[in-house]
């Protein structure tokens, strides 16, 4: 029994090892500028339940972009990204990206993210499928909200699941947030005008 938890802990190791080191190499780095839009309105995702979606439809809003995971010490989160979701829907759409690149955090379906968010947090604002956030098969939305030379202010890593991105109603990068900061913080809502 000892040697299963001593197997158990070196995949935990690894898995969380290699969570935190994969990283764009610098050609893949440099094909993703080249094809990436430079406009965040010009890119699109897939919601959950398979419909392709332009960021363009969220002209004259906030967008905050999430990602998200379902068995992570932050899912709580969704909670509260919830609540702030309700209290400035009319300028404010929250989209969660469910992603399994942290310690294999996602590992469930489409269908059964959705479910699970609605089920336990009540979950409305939009969901993507799941996507990478980093690495080289990482998603343009975060090729863009990731990369200076793309978004045109800040090059960020994605470091754990419910990291925050918010852009400003005009397309614009405004700020990153850490997994540690709670949807309903000042840090968050102080910027939602």
């Amino acid at each position: 029994m000892k040697t299963i938890w001593i197997v158990l802990a070196a995949v935990a190791v690894i898995a969380a090892v290699y969570g935190f080191t994969k990283r764009v190499s610098p050609v893949k780095r440099q094909a993703l500028i080249d094809s990436t839009p430079k406009s965040f309105y010009d890119l699109s995702y897939t919601s959950i339940d398979g419909k392709k979606v332009q960021m363009s439809d969220y002209k004259g809003k906030y967008v905050l972009c999430v990602n998200v995971a379902s068995k992570c010490g932050y899912t709580p989160q969704y909670e509260t990204l919830e609540k702030l979701y309700e209290s400035h829907k009319d300028n404010l759409v929250i989209i969660g990206f469910p992603c399994n690149q942290f310690l294999f955090q996602e590992p469930g379906s489409e269908a059964e993210i959705a479910t699970f968010c609605q089920k336990n947090y009540g979950v409305t604002f939009p969901l993507s499928s799941k996507l990478d956030v980093k690495g080289d098969k990482q998603d343009p939305i975060y090729s863009w909200l990731t990369i200076k030379e793309l978004n045109g202010v800040a090059t960020n890593e994605v470091k754990w699941n419910f990291h925050k991105f918010l852009i400003s109603p005009d397309g614009k990068w405004l700020a990153s947030f850490g997994s540690k900061v709670e949807p309903m913080s000042a840090e968050i809502t102080d910027l939602i005008k």
